[in-house]
């Protein structure tokens, strides 16, 4: 674990920030999370105490995570957790944070996994779940793309299974068809199998890869050897494929830099200038969102576990929903923020750009 930010005049106000941050996924959600504890600090703080954060790299193991999770539980001074990246981690690490005397609430930017819809009271996320994600995918791919059938690899996680199922789920409603769903794990070789049998049995209109990034581009290299001109359409965890390879790839996500709104030009401005001109990803806005959400709430109640928490609760009910910079934040009581919208981008020219979905 990592302190950021000095102390300073009095005793901080600890908030605990656990992603996989010694991967390329989790850059921008460490990053963001700084930029927004450096922005409240240079503001006067909470209460005129400063913020700190306690970062721990939680590698996307579950094990670390619980670790984290015990050690971030048992801190008398810690007073919520921004994080973990990940669903499998977000659940592991949720049965530590809910549990005990002193339970210590959890947010995190990305974690999508349809079980942690009322998983625990004190674990709450700012991303739409994946079948929320999973129906948009579908519906673009059916609408948008007028793709009649479509072939499905998914990576055998919580992630991946379960944007498999709302993809399928919606896609088979709205009149398509699923020729095959495949899975694979991080160790697999090749995908090539999956797409050679797709081929034999008569191609598809639409490639939906339920993947993470690795076995995204071993997707997308094996499609280019094959010579296959099939669209290609995923999920949120593509995100940072951008690139000559996945040129022309579409996928979701609950946050794009370039969209509208003063609020999100100053934070990716200020990104910018922070980090050496790099762009926020969706983790990165979701946590910076946290942040702030957090400092507004320590703001109102005090930095008391449980009061924070019941603040949280009630945002978007009996509070008023938190403007960020990814959009309206409204808790329900599940923990969910099923009013987020999920846009569509497209890769062009190394660049993700938004599409519409109709």
């Amino acid at each position: 674990m990592v302190v950021a930010a000095c102390a300073g005049a009095g005793r901080p106000i600890l908030i605990g920030v656990s992603g996989p941050f010694s991967q390329p996924r989790g850059v921008s959600m460490r990053h963001a999370a700084q930029l927004a504890a450096d922005e409240i600090n240079a503001a006067g703080g909470i209460r005129g105490r400063r913020l700190q954060l306690v970062f721990a790299d939680d590698s996307g193991s579950e094990d670390l995570a619980v670790r984290i999770a015990k050690s971030f539980s048992d801190s008398a001074a810690m007073v919520a957790v921004v994080g973990h990246l990940s669903s499998n981690t977000t659940l592991a690490a949720g049965r530590v944070y809910g549990a005990g005397a002193n339970p210590l609430l959890l947010i995190s930017p990305s974690a999508s996994s349809p079980d942690l819809t009322g998983f625990s009271p004190y674990v709450y996320r700012v991303t739409p779940n994946d079948l929320n994600q999973g129906r948009q995918i579908a519906r673009f791919a059916r609408r948008a793309l007028g793709a009649r059938r479509a072939g499905v690899i998914f990576i055998n996680n919580e992630y991946g299974r379960g944007l498999r199922r709302a993809f399928a789920t919606e896609f088979s409603g709205l009149g398509g068809g699923v020729l095959e769903e495949d899975p694979y794990l991080p160790a697999t070789p090749s995908l090539e199998p999956y797409l050679s049998r797709m081929r034999q049995r008569g191609g598809v209109d639409v490639l939906m890869l339920a993947c993470e990034r690795p076995g995204a581009e071993l997707a997308l290299r094996e499609v280019r050897q094959l010579g296959l001109r099939w669209p290609v359409i995923g999920g949120d965890a593509l995100t940072g494929i951008e690139g000559p390879l996945a040129e022309g790839v579409r996928f979701s996500s609950t946050y794009l830099p370039q969209q509208p709104g003063d609020r999100n030009a100053r934070f990716v401005a200020a990104y910018a200038r922070a980090f050496h001109g790099e762009r926020p990803d969706h983790r990165g806005a979701g946590a910076y969102d946290i942040l702030r959400l957090l400092a507004q709430a320590i703001g109102e109640v005090g930095p008391g576990r449980r009061a924070i928490r019941d603040y949280i609760a009630q945002v978007g009910t009996t509070k008023p929903a938190f403007e960020g910079v990814t959009g309206m934040i409204a808790f329900d009581t599940n923990g969910d923020v099923p009013a987020k919208p999920v846009v569509i981008g497209v890769i062009r020219q190394g660049l993700l750009e938004p599409e519409s979905v109709r």
